[in-house]
């Protein structure tokens, strides 16, 4: 698989990253590295290999599963910069 032109500036805005077009042909070479090094992972052979989380290995901490009233509303409300009623008002992220 390989990148053109046109599927660097697609990538670029999707990325919402502006790209002049002096810089297209080098990120077309860094591209079309990174893809070739993914095609090189595929073809190595991985039977018997355990999925793994970490590169050490560990036991993942594990609590009880318990449903709470979640503590002490009044007093976790304290901590909202801003409250409407008993909720957080946070700042909208989505336009």
């Amino acid at each position: 698989m390989s990148v053109d032109a046109k599927t660097v500036r697609d990538i670029a805005h999707l990325a919402r990253i502006a790209v002049n077009d002096d810089e297209i042909e080098h990120l077309q070479g860094e591209l079309n590295a990174i893809l070739a090094f993914v095609e090189q992972l595929a073809e190595v052979d991985v039977t018997g290999v355990e999925p793994m989380t970490s590169v050490t290995p560990m036991a993942m901490k594990q609590r009880p599963d318990v449903v709470t009233d979640g503590g002490d509303p009044v007093a976790i409300l304290q901590n909202a910069p801003a409250r409407e009623g008993d909720y957080f008002v946070v700042p909208k992220v989505v336009e």
